[in-house]
């Protein structure tokens, strides 16, 4: 006989209680929910307090165990990111196995072991469980944190940081984090260049020495096991654990503001704007207003069906999706509504995000919402419960927030008991639409303005720190003078325009695989080529001759339309600045900005047919140090060295949303004033 789903019968349940009523004139009302025959997990402590849940399942022959550190929030400080290497430090060796001897016996057996600041998890065939515990017990007992390994984390992990600073998704979860819980929170810090720079290996022993506790551990272990056998086990590998004193943590709470603010971090090379609408929230699993923000949240942003997603996206057509979310923490957590959209349509999308906040609040919810969230939510618990991980978890939880021993068992019914007039005074409990933060990311000179409408404007960097205000000392400067400035600075108009050709050759290494780079420029006829290469082997190319433009790729050839030649022809020439005067390009000068600490004059520049690119020029030098391209990503420059009179870069590097990590190029070879022929353009 085939067995049937728990979500099978509760959506049947759900299903049939809506059509039991006779009158048609009024949306069906809900019948009872089924109380959840859930198995319970067993449980034992050992004497060091290391707290022990078993859940049996024997449809595999594979066992689990999951190590929980139950510790305050940590605030880093000066370390910020010291957590982040705790785990793949643990697992880089330890006194008795190389990390590649590790590595060996994992695979060897099939299993896989993991770690980080608050767990370890292993997992294996059933008859390779004592092996998989020995070598987690070797990791939780003799960690030896090699240097090389930190050095490699650090590493990646400003590689890492240097990648998230150009992601705007990433800039606005940064942004939002220190905003909703403030700078000097666990939640709201900022990892830099300088924190990670901080970490030590004692750092990271330290931390291990104080956290990696049994008394503040919880160990869930789900598989081929029973609790005769588990007790056998887990003395037998985790008994000699040593108990100790954890140090405690409390911090203020964050409080919501006084009034609606925008913060926004330009970016001027999206074509996005990335929005998150948010506030703090006091909220923690086992909370009064626990389930019913739940079934909040499904109506407001929860998936396709939802209130954001009709609106933004259905109806609108403003973004590929819009959602929300209302968080549980035991510290703190947050309200949070966010989409990415096209950039002309931000103050649009925001109105229409903020309208539909507002109306929830002082409106509410109908009757058909709650119903067919309740039936979503009740699907997704009850597919939920056919994994014995849930079961784990829910135990886990019912004793990390002290909740009643049946709070899971009756979830449904206690959410199934929720009336329209719940759901509305949660509503007004946990969401207050005057006082959020409008985080958006995207291109200051296109939204800033029109963000004005929903509160003061404020602009971050991509650091979430406020940005700083830096005023023109001479106001009489305009872009053409910065552009006169520039030319200047690398050596005259005189020798410049005296360059009428170049062919540039770069390497670069992307994650290991080394690149070649090649450039053509022929700007007394308004000719470039480009080519990417691997080991020798031409990957792509692109050229611009007799006004039409082809890109190459794998074999095909492709001809490019006259919006792409025409934003193409903003980077074909060697110095384009000496031909925006007569290419018809507008200038307009946005200001000065800091550019990776350097203050510097942005510049926009516009071809006829309105394609655009963006560059900064440094204050000081008066050189060129970054171009900003909403296809091609960023291009920073640097190590400029004379060559025919003339200071030309030498390196650079190049953020493009095409590759993984920020590319840096090197010039190997430099012709000036080449003779070239059809060839080179072919």
């Amino acid at each position: 006989m085939k067995k049937i789903s728990i979500s099978f019968i509760l959506s049947l349940l759900l299903f049939t209680v809506g059509f039991a009523q006779v009158d048609r004139s009024q949306f069906p009302k809900s019948g009872p929910a089924p109380e959840i025959k859930i198995g319970e997990a067993e449980t034992f402590t050992l004497e060091n307090g290391l707290k022990v849940f078993v859940v049996k399942n024997t449809k595999l022959p594979r066992v689990s165990f999951t190590l929980v550190l139950e510790r305050d929030p940590i605030l880093e400080g000066e370390k910020a990111g010291m957590t982040g290497f705790v785990g793949e430090m643990m697992t880089a060796g330890t006194t008795n196995r190389t990390k590649d001897q590790l590595d060996e016996e994992i695979d060897f057996i099939g299993a896989s072991l993991s770690a980080s600041a608050t767990s370890m998890y292993a997992s294996s065939l059933k008859k390779h469980q004592e092996k998989v515990l020995e070598l987690m017990a070797d990791v939780l007992y003799n960690p030896v944190f090699p240097q090389g390994e930190l050095d490699k984390l650090k590493k990646q992990s400003l590689t890492g940081l240097a990648q998230s600073k150009d992601n705007p998704d990433a800039i606005s979860g940064r942004l939002t984090s220190a905003l909703v819980y403030g700078k000097n929170h666990p939640y709201g810090e900022v990892a830099t260049e300088a924190t990670i720079n901080n970490v030590t290996v004692e750092d990271v022993k330290s931390y291990y020495q104080t956290y990696f506790k049994p008394n503040i551990a919880y160990l869930a272990i789900v598989g081929d096991m029973d609790k005769a056998e588990a007790e056998v086990v887990v003395k037998k590998y985790f008994a000699s654990w040593k108990s100790g004193k954890v140090p405690t943590f409390t911090y203020p709470v964050p409080q919501r503001q006084a009034k609606n603010t925008v913060a926004l971090v330009d970016r001027s090379s999206s074509v996005q704007t990335v929005i998150d609408i948010a506030q703090p929230l006091e909220m923690k699993i086992g909370d009064a207003d626990y389930i019913s923000s739940r079934v909040l949240n499904q109506i407001l942003g929860g998936g396709s069906s939802s209130r954001l997603f009709m609106n933004l996206r259905e109806d609108k057509g403003y973004t590929y999706g819009a959602y929300s979310s209302i968080g549980a923490d035991k510290l703190i957590a947050q309200f949070s509504a966010n989409a990415s959209v096209r950039t002309e349509v931000t103050d649009s999308a925001v109105y229409e995000f903020m309208n539909e906040i507002v109306t929830l609040v002082d409106k509410g919810v109908t009757e058909e919402e709650l119903v067919k969230a309740k039936s979503n939510l009740a699907g997704s618990f009850g597919r939920s419960l056919e994994s014995p991980a849930t079961i784990a978890n829910f135990a886990l939880n019912t004793v990390r927030y002290n909740l009643p021993k049946d709070y899971y068992a009756t979830y449904l019914q206690k959410m199934n008991a929720l009336t329209v007039a719940d759901i509305n005074a949660t509503a007004k409990r946990l969401i207050d639409p005057t006082k959020m933060y409008v985080t958006v990311v995207g291109n200051g000179a296109e939204i800033k303005e029109k963000m004005a409408q929903f509160g003061e404007v404020v602009e971050y960097d991509n650091m979430g720190f406020p940005a700083k205000e830096i005023e023109m000392a001479d106001a009489s400067i305009t872009a053409d003078k910065v552009i006169e400035n520039y030319i200047s600075a690398i050596g005259g108009s005189e020798k410049a325009s005296a360059i009428k050709a170049a062919k540039v050759t770069m390497s670069a290494n992307v994650m290991g695989t080394a690149l070649g780079l090649s450039f053509v420029y022929d700007d007394a006829n308004m000719r470039f080529s480009q080519k990417t290469s691997i080991a020798g082997n031409v990957m792509q190319s692109s050229v611009l001759k007799d006004g039409k433009g082809t890109v190459s790729a794998q074999g095909q050839t492709i001809e490019m339309t006259a919006d792409q030649i025409e934003a193409g022809r903003l980077s074909s020439f060697f110095l384009p600045e000496l031909y925006f005067g007569s290419m018809s390009y507008t200038l307009a000068l946005d200001g000065i900005k800091d550019v990776e600490g350097t203050q510097a004059y942005k510049v926009i520049i516009t071809s006829p047919s309105g394609a655009s690119t963006i560059n900064y020029y440094a204050v000081e030098s008066g050189l060129k140090i970054k171009n900003e391209n909403a296809q091609a990503g960023d291009t920073f420059y640097s190590d400029y060295q004379e060559r025919n009179g003339v200071l030309i870069p030498m390196a650079y590097t190049i953020k493009s949303p095409m590759i993984p990590v920020p590319l840096e190029a090197k010039v190997e070879s430099l012709e000036l004033n080449p003779t070239l022929t059809d060839a080179d353009f072919n």
